[in-house]
């Protein structure tokens, strides 16, 4: 290792999430959708890095969930070889998929709206403090949800109402408390309120963005885009079978957009209205679904580990049974302390959730209430709440001797929160020396080579002597291959740090010896360290490097 190299890992530092956002728009990750119009809140544009990026993470799921799957070698841990296959179901499906899901009864939020302000926030997101107004009555301030700082957004609040000078502290009545804990708003000022008491009661709101089907747009024609992925495939278990000849265990995987009217979204693209799910359903034999469910809770931790998140930046937690979503016997969540949560605090990233039959049997028998075993729900008059679609779910397991509806584990991963961890955990600003130079300190990130937007630049030394001429046969060759860049302005320095701050894994240098000698300079982006290897050995060197 290098001494700055030793510096650099001494003297590092992450970026806030204000610092991230910045970086995601000036380095063309990440632009606010329709900018030139003002934007639109919940939506985004991934520019030519994070397209490349956010291709790589998908990329890197299919070919570890499905394509490089061995069907044949049982997994350590596991009962049983398994198979894995892939569909790709449509965005708008039958208005029917989501009443028998329980999407058009239960997919919802409650909000609160404020009439002074016109604005609407789900009611889980409000939180404050009480203090005494200037007439020493209570006053309970709200905080925004998407405030950095809840705690310094209710002081500023304070003191520009109550008329607290800088110089004074302010004092509260009580600690942070969510509103949910208070039994009426009339003492509530909510965020950016003048006046207290503008907040409405709690009230339900679907989530799912509606839309019509056809010309008429009648009541009839109305559909809604798809809130999730895994309903495609619940649909399509019957025709994957049939059309596939797989027995199981087998687990079928998807990769598509999915949409949430998501009442107040935040935090860059952790909470958006449009967003690209990575999801596989796992339908296994009843009696094996715990061992598989805690298999592919293992399992998808591995995988962010092995693509560089620090361990101490992820954990696992097992839901609690007042958490359990209403299909769910057992849910699990991998996550990751993103840099606009509280010390200690952790923000979804993957789920694991073992659904049981619930989805299959919805969608033969009808809406299901949750019991064990599953029993339809009824509607005030006693009749099916809403009709599945009769299709026969039941496997036979000729393997076993046995027939049932088959129970599924589902790993279902967002691969826009995957990118925003893998940026907030690999992004860091090194310190490599001092006296405040160009040279002291670079932003680099830290990504892994098989998610690395570029996988490698070129460089020539200089722009004479044969040395563009060969930089740009190598890059021209390496091209065929991989999404590799090529640089000639500016001094060798600042081709390096634009390299380092896009994630570059390796450069590679063009200069006199290569063309006396046919050798390069191959400089590594993590421990700055230079070696020299053939011309003709950089392909090989960047397929290892790729793939470990």
């Amino acid at each position: 290792m290098t001494q700055d190299a030793a510096v650099a890992t001494a003297a590092s530092r992450r970026l806030s999430l204000e610092e991230i956002v910045s970086y995601c728009r000036r380095r063309g990750f990440i632009y606010q959708a329709s900018e030139i119009y003002g934007g639109i809140n919940g939506f985004w544009d991934f520019g030519p890095m994070g397209a490349e990026l956010k291709r790589n993470i998908k990329q890197t799921w299919w070919e570890d969930m499905v394509t490089r799957h061995n069907p044949l070698v049982a997994p350590a841990g596991t009962p049983s070889p398994f198979e894995m296959t892939g569909i790709d179901s449509s965005i708008i499906q039958h208005p029917q998929t989501w009443r028998v899901s329980g999407h058009s009864d239960l997919f919802s939020d409650m909000m609160v709206d404020c009439h002074e302000t016109k604005k609407r926030y789900r009611f889980d997101h409000l939180a404050g403090r009480w203090i005494k107004d200037r007439e020493g009555n209570p006053l309970f301030i709200a905080a925004a949800p998407d405030a950095p700082d809840a705690d310094a957004f209710l002081d500023q609040r304070a003191r520009k109402l109550l008329g607290i000078s800088k110089s004074r502290e302010v004092v509260w009545d009580s600690p942070l408390t969510d509103l949910a804990e208070l039994d009426d708003f009339a003492n509530v000022l909510a965020p950016h309120a003048s006046e207290k008491g503008t907040l409405t009661e709690p009230r339900e709101f679907n989530l799912m963005f509606k839309t019509y089907i056809g010309a008429m747009q009648t009541a009839a024609d109305a559909a809604f885009l798809r809130p999730e992925t895994a309903q495609g495939i619940f649909l399509n278990f019957r025709n994957v079978l049939d059309s596939g000849r797989f027995a199981l265990p087998l687990g079928i995987a998807q990769i598509g957009k999915s949409f949430r009217n998501e009442i107040t979204p935040r935090h860059f693209i952790f909470r958006s209205r449009e967003f690209e799910q990575m999801e596989m359903e796992f339908f296994c034999p009843p009696e094996t679904s715990h061992q598989w469910y805690k298999y592919w809770q293992q399992r998808r931790l591995d995988w962010y580990l092995d693509l560089g998140l620090r361990r101490e930046n992820i954990r696992v937690r097992e839901h609690e049974a007042s958490e359990l979503s209403h299909y769910a016997l057992g849910t699990t969540d991998i996550e990751y302390a993103y840099p606009f949560m509280a010390d200690g605090e952790f923000g979804e990233l993957e789920g694991i959730a073992n659904r049981g039959a619930f989805d299959l049997n919805s969608h033969s028998m009808g809406r299901l209430a949750k019991a064990d075993p599953p029993e339809l729900a009824l509607d005030e008059n006693g009749a099916p709440l809403h009709r599945g679609s009769g299709k026969n779910m039941v496997y036979n397991d000729v393997a076993r001797g046995e027939k049932y509806v088959p129970y599924v584990i589902e790993p279902a991963a967002g691969a826009d929160r995957a990118l925003l961890a893998f940026l907030c955990d690999a992004l860091e600003i090194e310190k490599l020396g001092e006296g405040g130079g160009e040279d002291s300190e670079r932003a680099v990130l830290h990504i892994h080579p098989r998610l690395a937007p570029v996988k490698a630049a070129i460089f020539p030394l200089v722009k004479k002597e044969g040395m563009p001429e060969a930089a740009r046969d190598l890059f021209g060759a390496m091209k065929r291959k991989w999404n590799v860049t090529y640089d000639e302005k500016g001094s060798i320095g600042r081709r390096y740090r634009r390299a380092d701050e896009v994630g570059v894994p390796v450069c590679i240098t063009i200069d006199d010896e290569t063309i006396s000698q046919g050798t390069v300079t191959v400089r590594d982006r993590d421990t700055l360290e230079q070696q020299r290897i053939k011309l003709d050995d950089c392909p090989a060197y960047l397929d290892k490097l790729i793939e470990g």
